[in-house]
């Protein structure tokens, strides 16, 4: 197994050249759209995974995840649940066994997903269990990213109104790379062990 170092600075981050997309990202406001892109994603064994919910700013309020992001390696589909509420069909592609789901910090996604609708998320893998056999010792997808890759993921969409009518290019850019990270990092890690 390949060692990795254990940790990295913010500050060595900052020195890193950024990494971008370039995949193909689609985005999903209603149930038609939904139903293909879920058939499409059902074919691939291993999938990359995250959410985005609008940022609250004032005290005691909260919002519903807006946003589901489901990647391959070539395309990433951007499910607008504030759109088009949650979808029987994607509700069952997370409540599936067939296709493994890759995210990061997973508890948070599903207690978002949760306050939406009833759906127990099956088949997921949390990377913050993972990375330690590695010897990893940072959880975050940006400093896990830098180890692997020496890129960093800017965070500059990150408190962006993900609830938006459409969502701005940076915003897709934003959203497609955090699902796509995780799947190339869940990738890297296997094909050295």
């Amino acid at each position: 197994m390949t060692a990795y170092v254990n940790s990295i600075t913010k500050t060595e981050i900052a020195q890193l050249p950024v990494e971008e997309y370039t995949g193909r990202v689609m985005v999903i406001d209603t149930e038609a759209d939904a139903e293909k892109a879920v058939e499409y994603l059902a074919k691939h064994k291993i999938v990359g995974f995250d959410t985005e919910t609008k940022p609250s700013f004032k005290k005691g309020q909260r919002h519903k995840v807006a946003l589901i992001q489901l990647c391959t390696e070539e395309i990433c589909f951007l499910f607008r649940l504030n759109h088009m509420g949650f979808p029987k069909a994607l509700k069952e592609f997370v409540a599936g066994e067939d296709t493994m789901k890759i995210g990061l910090s997973l508890r948070d996604d599903f207690n978002a997903m949760k306050k939406r609708t009833h759906v127990e998320p099956a088949n997921f893998v949390d990377l913050q269990n993972v990375v330690g056999s590695y010897g990893i010792e940072d959880f975050s997808l940006q400093k896990i990213y830098a180890i692997l890759f020496g890129k960093k993921i800017s965070k500059g969409q990150r408190l962006t109104n993900w609830e938006a009518e459409v969502l701005s290019e940076s915003q897709k850019k934003y959203a497609a790379l955090d699902a796509w990270a995780c799947l190339r990092i869940y990738n890297q890690l296997n094909q050295k062990k």
